[in-house]
């Protein structure tokens, strides 16, 4: 399996999954990376603010950072190749990258379809709805 290494803008954590208003792209990302390492893939992930020598160090993003400036970032990376540039890809592309099979993403997938439908109707709704008779007890 192929490892990628994600450099992302300048966050207040590893992550940028903390402080008072989250990104809800960082959260899905941070998910994601979660999932594809417990599959056993390899991620390594670079914060600028917090190890700027990485970006320097790499020859792709340094000249992606000089074309584009941190509007760049993230930036996905495989084998000095850039895979993504400006936004978090979503959990397919990432396993497809990392050459994960797609039954692993298909089964993530799975399990949300497959969550308990919610009532038809609100409790509040449904506490003050009077069925017909012979009728469902739905609004």
């Amino acid at each position: 399996m192929t490892s990628i290494q994600v450099f992302d803008p300048a966050l207040c954590c590893s992550t940028g999954v903390c402080g008072v208003e989250v990104d809800q792209a960082l959260v899905s990302f941070a998910a994601d990376v979660d999932w594809a390492r417990a599959q056993g893939a390899t991620i390594e992930r670079f914060n600028l603010a917090q190890q700027p020598m990485a970006f320097a160090d790499n020859a792709a993003v340094n000249a992606a950072l000089q074309r584009s400036g941190e509007s760049a970032l993230p930036l996905l990376v495989r084998d000095g190749q850039v895979l993504l540039s400006g936004r978090y890809p979503a959990r397919g592309q990432l396993a497809g990258w990392l050459g994960l099979t797609t039954a692993s993403a298909r089964l993530s997938a799975i399990a949300v379809a497959a969550a308990p439908a919610p009532a038809c109707c609100s409790p509040s709704v449904a506490a003050t709805s009077i069925p017909e008779p012979g009728g469902s007890k739905c609004c």
